[in-house]
Formats: structure tokens, sequence, C-alpha cells
């Protein structure tokens, strides 16, 4: 071997030694963790009269930071760019009601649940409405655009108006102001953010609960990207960790009267 040749292949036994060594090197230790959140979504992220962001996916993400002794930092981010900002490293886990879907499976990693409701349909009390795609034919139904229940009110009531929008409140105000028949989205935060306001007395659910795993999967988890498995791993535990010791059950509580955790098998 003439001395150009072993000079080279040295040099590329060194990289490639190096390699393992510089992976590990460049692996993130998570102690600083930013996280995506949305802020529309009462009574689990909305914006308070101070501008701060409040609510159950707010409280639940400082106590798993807390657990998981990081520092985080939360970034506003709207609902149908979530995924996208996630992917283009704008932060590192998304905490905002995302249910944990096959679709979404595709290109993004979940953790395990931290909560599940289901989806439910609402109108005027006393609208008389029929859950079924004939009782909503021609009817105007509004969601938000890029969920879950997008994509369910698409599929299913097939001659209806579907009226997408980008937040949850958009919803509810054309729906109160009459320019749609019908919101679909998740029961909980149509009770909090509709009809326990003075605004939304006058409405109520119709229909049954929706819980179609094809469409609402297993429960609102955690995004990460697919590559940063260790990130999962630490956010289970911590999911774990304030489950039993109470931590959760007291942050539950301030939001709700009943277990938002759901069936825990």
């Amino acid at each position: 071997m003439n001395r150009k040749r072993f000079t080279r292949v040295l040099a590329l036994a060194a990289i490639a030694a190096a390699l393992p060594l510089a992976a590990t090197a460049q692996a993130p230790d998570w102690k600083k963790v930013r996280i995506g959140v949305e802020g529309a979504y009462p009574p689990f992220s909305e914006m308070g009269p101070d501008g701060k962001i409040k609510g159950f996916d707010i409280d639940i993400a400082n106590a798993l930071c807390a657990q998981m002794k990081a520092e985080c930092t939360l970034v506003p981010q709207e609902w149908d760019g979530m995924i996208p900002a996630l992917q283009a490293r704008k932060f590192d886990a998304i905490i905002a009601s995302m249910a944990a879907t096959d679709e979404r499976r595709k290109v993004v990693a979940f953790t395990d649940k931290y909560y599940n409701t289901p989806a439910r349909l609402v109108a005027k009390a006393g609208a008389q409405l029929q859950a079924t795609p004939e009782g909503l034919k021609g009817k105007r139904i509004g969601v938000q655009r890029s969920t879950i229940h997008d994509r369910f009110v698409t599929d299913t009531f097939k001659g209806s108006e579907i009226v997408r929008y980008g937040k949850a409140d958009e919803v509810y105000l054309d729906l109160v102001a009459g320019r749609i028949d019908v919101a679909m989205g998740d029961s909980v935060a149509i009770d909090g953010g509709l009809l326990k306001k003075p605004q939304g007395k006058a409405f109520d659910f119709f229909g049954p609960n929706y819980t179609d795993e094809k469409y609402f999967g297993t429960g609102s988890s955690i995004a990460v990207r697919k590559a940063d498995t260790a990130l999962a791993a630490r956010f289970n535990a911590a999911i774990k960790a304030i489950r039993a010791d109470g931590t959760y059950k007291k942050i539950q509580d301030r939001y709700f009267s009943f277990d938002v955790y759901g069936d825990t098998k």
C-alpha cells in the first residue's frame, strides 16, 4: 500500500471511529425543551387578560417540565401549523390537545395519552336535529380545520356544507351568530368554550359521544419528532409520575368535575 493511500485509509478509519462519539456528544440531554402550544382552545389553552397563555394543557406542560427538571419554553403556534413547525424545529414537542391518530403517527411520534374525551355535536337547544347524514343534510357544520373533527364530519356528513375555521373560538362565534347550524368538536372544549359562557346558554349537545379510534385516536398525547425517542420516554415517565403523586388530579380539579384522563386501560 503506498503512503498516500495508507494515509487516506487512516483518515477514513479515524472519521468512522469518531462518528459514534460525535453522535453521543450531539444528542440532546433535554434539559431545555421548547413546547408548541395553541392558546385558542379553552379550557385547555387560552390567552388570559394579562396576555399570558393559561389552561389545562399549559398547567400539564409546566408540571411535566418540573417533574423532568427541564427548563421549558412555551412557543405559541396556530393549530394548522403545529406539525410543520415541529418538523422545522421551531419547538421540540407539542402539548396542544393533539389526538394520537394513525394518520399523524406517519409523521410524528406520540407519548402515552394525558387525557381522553369524546367529540360531540352542538346546536341551538330544541332544534330537534338528527345526528345522521340525512338529518344534517343541507346544514352548515362548523369545525376547526385540520383537526380530527374536520376529518370526521367531512367523511360522515357528506350532504352537509362543512365550514372550516382557524380557531375553535371562531366556530362558536359563528354558531351563536347563526352563520352555521351545527358545530363539532371536543365535548369538554365546547362545554368550557361555549356552553358555560353567557352566549352559550341557548345551545346544547345532541347526538352520541364520538370515540371511533379511526378518527379520534387513542387520546390527546404529546407529539415529538420521530427521532426524539428519548424525549418521548422522558415525557412518558413524567406523565406516570404526576398521576401517581397527585399532581395530575390537582390540575384536573381546577378545570373539570370529572376524570378527564378517561379509561386507564
